[in-house]
């Protein structure tokens, strides 16, 4: 069922404040830029622990204790690359960069379209 041209509008009119309010929550929504790199850390660290397991059980059954030593390490790098990639997208705004949401602006922003809400199901729009 497709939006009446007032409920369009209020969409239109939500997604123009939260542009202008939080361009990083806009950003991370529209799935951009960080999101991208985030999954090739964590691929790449995937792909690190497969080699460095694989390297692990080589050296351990040519009883070649270098190489498992080798595999153990790649392997926890992997694991560390997969993890930061992974932090990486869900980690806030970091100290160089605070930002100080507005919550009076926030709560009227909420505080409306509450009240929108309120009307909508009692059929007043």
């Amino acid at each position: 069922m497709p939006l009446s041209e007032h409920e369009q509008r209020l969409l239109e009119q939500m997604e123009r404040q939260l542009y202008a309010e939080d361009p990083k929550l806009a950003s991370t929504l529209r799935g951009t830029g960080r999101s991208l790199r985030s999954r090739h850390r964590l691929l790449f660290g995937v792909i690190g622990v497969g080699a460095g397991l694989a390297l692990l059980v080589a050296g351990a059954a040519s009883q070649l204790w270098p190489l498992g030593v080798a595999g153990f390490l790649v392997m926890l790098g992997g694991g560390w690359w997969a993890s930061t990639g992974w932090q990486g997208a869900a980690r806030g705004p970091t100290p160089a960069s605070p930002q100080t949401p507005k919550s009076s602006q926030r709560s009227g922003f909420m505080h409306r379209i509450e009240e929108r809400w309120d009307r909508r199901r009692d059929g007043d729009q």
